[in-house]
């Protein structure tokens, strides 16, 4: 699949998708912030209304006060210069594996776009600075672990709020560097970040929402790939088409059941007279295909909603309100919306992963593949007791889905007290992205186990020479896998096919259906 063309990503005012984070993650699209003169003035309002408030020698919480249960601390305005730093200094704790290049770059984005709302107390120069990292693809190295989820992604986000300030690493040019020697080497001054700046980087969602992105593009073509991988096992198991028939989902009609079930139809070509059926009822990962992968299609909408609105929301604290001339103390910081969407993303994929299993739990064992040799194997019979095909490549289905059913637990629901009880109800948004992410690894790692089993279903289903043509759909995609994953006749390591079919699937090299 070629890569897709994208117009140019503008950062301002106007709300963004999903994709348009996909496509700045990805590199497919150049990006720009809005720079008309009403908008940077509507910027610097804000960072100037900051100012006068300082000069008031007015209770701002986290300018003129410490952080968190320390809100109560005074600081004297002669230190208040120092407080930002001081703030992305103590939370630089995070720990675990880093977060790679395209998350870095759709975390980026997603704080980005939430600064650009103007009611952060930001000035446009930290917007063009952030927004200069993207462009120059200067990412900071970001530990995965030590965010709760509220007060935001504080720690993740204060290694964006130092290399900003020219400490700590970075990514640039393949290599990990200082990012004070990047910014020399780009001609930059380091940022001096201001009252309130360093608490607009890091206390909102950003981590969490660039990650739910991700997440969710995966999880769109993890659905449709599952639909095709269900349509191939039907053919591989001499399946029911009939199953998807259009009065049958007439009357359950949960719109993203009824997609899947088209999606059937069109890849089997069911209009077309069928073969005398085997039995009258598949079981239920063949029957039942459209009612699993249903609940996916069907709930992508809230989720893009949910994901959509924390991303083009103001997610920080205090919110700065220059026109009124008010500061708001409040809680947007708390990601309980991307959390809930990420856990409910886990259960779902996690039903995706256990469909598939299933369905290549069938397809290798003589007793319910309807004629298919043991084990998918493709040896001549005077070497079949030597070959064992597919049988372990089903233990590792088995196993990934076991992973991944087990990780559905939701992270939401394991709030902890933290910061002196001030942080005493928080979202654990993060973990659930994190989670997430892991149970859509795994579950494509089925997905390639199930394609590959598939397609050899059907490369051993074709060899009768009674065997009907493939519809065009499977035929072309049949074609396509044949390029790169040959039959397996004698035992071969399929390690490297199973990796090559993960990157295939993370590339979407496949295009499979129309919206």
């Amino acid at each position: 699949m070629t890569t897709p063309k994208h117009e140019p990503i503008l950062f301002g005012q106007a709300p963004l998708a999903i994709e348009a984070i996909l496509a700045v993650a990805k590199q497919q699209a150049p990006s720009a912030l809005q720079s008309d003169a009403p908008y940077r003035e509507r910027i610097a309002k804000g960072a100037r209304f900051l100012d006068s408030l300082l000069d008031k020698e007015g209770v701002i919480y986290g300018v003129t006060t410490g952080y968190g249960d320390s809100c109560v601390v005074a600081v004297p305005l002669e230190h208040v210069e120092a407080l930002p730093r001081h703030l992305y200094t103590f939370h630089g704790c995070g720990l675990g594996k880093t977060l790679d290049a395209s998350a870095t770059r759709a975390v980026l984005a997603a704080r980005l776009q939430s600064l650009c709302h103007g009611v952060s107390g930001v000035r446009i120069e930290l917007l063009e600075r952030l927004h200069a990292f993207l462009e120059h693809d200067v990412l900071p190295i970001i530990p995965e672990e030590g965010s709760v989820g509220a007060s935001g992604d504080l720690t993740p986000l204060s290694y964006v709020a130092a290399t900003l300030s020219g400490e700590r690493d970075v990514l640039f040019d393949g290599e990990r560097r200082s990012a004070a020697d990047v910014h020399r080497e780009l001609g930059w001054q380091p940022l001096v970040l201001r009252p309130k700046e360093a608490l607009a980087i890091m206390n909102g969602t950003a981590v969490m929402t660039g990650l739910a992105c991700l997440a969710f593009a995966r999880a769109d073509y993890l659905l449709k790939l599952a639909t095709r991988i269900t349509a191939l096992n039907v053919v591989a198991l001499q399946g029911n088409p009939e199953h998807f028939d259009e009065r049958l989902f007439a009357a359950k009609p949960h719109p993203g059941q009824m997609q899947v079930a088209r999606w059937l139809r069109q890849d089997l070509a069911i209009e077309a007279p069928t073969p005398p059926l085997h039995r009258l009822q598949d079981r239920y990962s063949l029957r039942c295909a459209p009612h699993v992968l249903g609940v996916l299609a069907d709930s992508l909408g809230w989720l893009r909603g949910f994901i959509e609105t924390e991303l083009n929301s103001a997610n920080d604290n205090p919110i700065i309100d220059a026109e009124a001339e008010r500061v708001l103390h409040g809680g947007h910081f708390y990601g309980g919306h991307i959390a809930f969407a990420m856990d409910s993303l886990k259960n779902l994929v996690g039903n995706v992963a256990d469909l598939l299993d299933r369905q290549l739990a069938l397809l290798v064992d003589v007793r319910y593949n309807h004629g298919l040799p043991s084990n998918l194997s493709g040896a001549p019979a005077e070497r079949a007791m030597l070959n064992h095909g597919f049988k372990a490549v089903q233990i590792g289905a088995s196993a990934w889905t076991a992973e991944a059913l087990k990780n559905t637990m939701p992270a939401s629901v394991f709030s902890r007290s933290t910061e002196c009880h001030n942080q005493d109800k928080v979202s654990m948004g993060t973990i659930a992205a994190r989670d997430a992410l892991r149970s859509l690894e795994l579950t494509e790692q089925v997905a390639a186990a199930a394609l590959l089993a598939a397609q050899q279903g059907v490369w051993l289903r074709g060899r009768d020479p009674q065997a009907r043509p493939l519809p065009p759909a499977l035929a072309q995609m049949h074609g396509q896998l044949a390029e790169d994953f040959a039959p397996v006749i004698e035992d071969r390591a399929l390690e490297g096919e199973l990796r090559l079919c993960l990157q295939r699937i993370a590339d979407q090299h496949w295009s499979l259906f129309d919206a």
